[in-house]
């Protein structure tokens, strides 16, 4: 019987990459468990509790080599996952059977892992952002001086530059990248708190002494890699959820800020202005062989959506701990964590292979600031006129009326824009006969927007980059 007869999720499937797969998977999970586990006896022996070296090299000659069945069949016996692989591990290294997880609850190994792999997942996102931004500086310095119409309320308005423009989805990334960071710098483990987060097991194991068990929680975080300040201060039986909260927000911002891209990619390229990469043997429509559908951007939209939905989830979460802790956070939390990692790693996957290979139409660009750009000449037009003498009510009341006959044909006729032609004709305007291809000048319109560009990448974006420079270089790949 064929597998395909059960649901996959496409995030697994379809979208997210082999890296974030495997920082939620089983075996990274219980792997670590096995970790935490080791450094627990091996610091409790350490501070005397009767636990051998024997035990302990015991313990790691096994820390790699999980046996899922028998953890599973353990499971299915236990109706309890923590125990199932305290078992597991047992069999695996009987001398230290009797020792393991002493004087923890199962939220040690649960939580303390949990932390460290929501950790590795935004360090995985940090990389793959800093590559867009990277991506998107250098085409928003390629294209900082080529005009186009800027819109405001999806109508053309002032003029700026397609390189401007993308410093505005780069600004976005780059509000990202802070909070992410920040958040990054305050990660802290739960440590070892015991049962209700009161130490009361680890009290009793040390006869009561309390300087043990403070110096037991600080080697135990040591050995894997932190110090005691990177431990909450106090907990219930778990970390506190509102991190959950955090991270995911952390999440949703990015995917906001990939969102408002694709949309701006997909309109442009219904614009047919600028397009994302449409392969050679690619196929926009089962139904209309010509069109070059924007699946990638359209795509990016979707997984954005679902993303934004998720931080609610978890402020209900954090919302319902009643007291020290309630369990219905727990199959909840597996399922919106991973999954939210692995949407925004797809997110930024495509956003990375979009941002690498936009196509730029230069000319249907100019064609629509030709277009558009007469209307906005037009004070121009009438500062020039007056510099020569004429008067600048009349002037005014005359390119109101030609901009509304041009305006017409343009609607009702669907003619080109001929209001140049109009002005050059009208013996108002002969001031600037012969002159106004160089008042309209499109590069005459487009403000500071070449001088923001370079200005913003250069003292915002590229200190960024030149601080993760050992993680440039990644490119997004669309596996379908």
């Amino acid at each position: 019987m064929s597998d395909r007869i059960y649901s996959e999720n496409p995030l697994n499937t379809r979208y997210a990459s082999r890296e974030m797969l495997e920082n939620f998977g089983d075996a990274k999970r219980f792997r670590l468990w096995r970790k935490l586990w080791v450094a627990l006896a091996e610091s409790e022996m350490e501070l005397g509790l009767p636990i051998t070296q024997e035990q302990v090299d015991e313990l790691k000659a096994h820390e790699e080599d999980i046996d899922f069945e028998r953890a599973d069949a353990y499971e299915r016996e236990v109706r309890h996952d923590v125990m199932a692989h305290v078992k597991a591990y047992g069999d695996a290294a009987p001398k230290a059977k009797g020792i393991i997880h002493l004087g923890a609850t199962s939220c040690f190994v649960d939580c303390n892992s949990e932390i460290m792999i929501l950790q590795d997942g935004l360090k995985i996102l940090l990389k793959k952002l800093v590559n867009v931004m990277d991506k998107l500086k250098n085409f928003a310095m390629k294209y900082r001086e080529l005009p186009t119409l800027g819109f405001t309320h999806l109508q053309p308005a002032q003029l700026t530059t397609v390189g401007k423009r993308a410093t505005l989805w780069l600004q976005d990334l780059m509000l990202d990248y802070e909070n992410l960071t920040s958040l990054l710098s305050r990660v802290r483990l739960r440590g070892v708190k015991g049962t209700t987060g009161t130490q009361a097991s680890f009290l009793d194991l040390f006869d009561g002494d309390g300087e043990k068990v403070k110096e037991l929680e600080r080697r135990v975080v040591e050995k894997l890699g932190y110090s005691v300040s990177d431990v909450y201060p106090v907990t219930g039986q778990t970390y506190p959820r509102k991190f959950d909260y955090n991270v995911l927000c952390v999440l949703s911002q990015i995917a906001q800020s990939a969102y408002k891209f694709s949309n701006d990619i997909r309109i442009l390229q219904s614009m047919k202005e600028i397009e994302e990469p449409f392969e050679k043997s690619q196929i926009g429509s089962s139904a209309m062989a010509y069109k070059r559908n924007p699946m990638r951007s359209e795509r990016m939209g979707g997984l954005c959506r679902y993303m934004i939905s998720l931080p609610v989830n978890s402020a209900v979460t954090a919302s319902t701990q009643w007291f020290e802790r309630t369990l219905d956070d727990s199959a909840n939390r597996r399922i919106v964590n991973a999954q939210a990692f692995l949407t925004v790693d797809a997110i930024l996957n495509i956003y990375m292979n979009v941002a690498e290979n936009l196509v730029v139409y230069e000319k249907v660009i100019a064609k629509h600031v030709e277009a558009e750009l007469p209307f906005m000449a037009t004070e121009n037009i009438i500062m020039e006129c007056v510099k020569a003498g004429g008067d600048r009510q009349q002037l005014h009341e005359r390119i109101r009326v030609l901009s509304q006959e041009a305006c017409a044909a343009v609607k009702l006729e669907g003619k080109d824009n001929d209001l140049l032609v109009r002005i050059e004709r009208d013996g108002m305007f002969s001031a600037v006969r012969g002159r106004l291809a160089e008042i309209v000048d499109a590069k005459k319109f487009i403000g500071r927007a070449p001088e923001q560009t370079e200005e913003f990448i250069t003292e915002q974006i590229l200190p960024i980059l030149a601080r993760h420079r050992d993680l440039l270089g990644a490119t997004g790949e669309v596996r379908v």
